[in-house]
């Protein structure tokens, strides 16, 4: 039940991510190019999240469990810290060069074009460098055993 929901919440969202035209980077770089034809769509669509998230999130911070069952696992950090604000400027970059963040880039592999896939490659390399470093400064970090 569990992978059917997450089949159905993912569709969802990229059916929503196409619907608004946030698949197409040209509406991203449009809304991220403040001095030039500035598109403001992006804002709206951020917008109608930030009122359901707003709406929803008090909700769920009150809950033991999520609708299907399992424990409620909320991010517990509140400091912003050198790892948080390097993390968001490395996204920040990408986005606003490739005009894709992750959802609308697997959104957009539907339609078959050869950037969404090259992006996707390319986010997939970088996890994967981010996971092999975070792994060796662990172990060095952390005592042996």
């Amino acid at each position: 039940m569990k992978i059917v929901m997450a089949l159905v919440v993912g569709l969802l969202f990229g059916l929503g991510l196409i619907l608004s035209g946030m698949s197409d980077p040209g509406k991203v770089l449009g809304f991220l190019d403040l001095a030039g034809n500035w598109d403001p769509s992006l804002a709206f669509v951020m917008g109608g999240a930030v009122v359901v998230g707003s709406l929803v999130f008090p909700f769920a911070t009150k809950r033991p469990k999520s609708i299907l069952g399992d424990a409620m696992r909320l991010p517990t950090a509140t400091q912003i810290d050198r790892r948080l604000v390097l993390g968001g400027l490395t996204f920040g970059v990408g986005w606003g060069l490739a005009g894709y963040c992750p959802g609308p880039a697997l959104a957009s592999l539907a339609q078959g074009d050869i950037k969404p896939v090259l992006f996707v490659i390319a986010m997939l390399v970088g996890m994967a460098v981010f996971e092999l470093l975070d792994r060796t400064k662990t172990k060095v970090v952390s005592p042996a055993a």
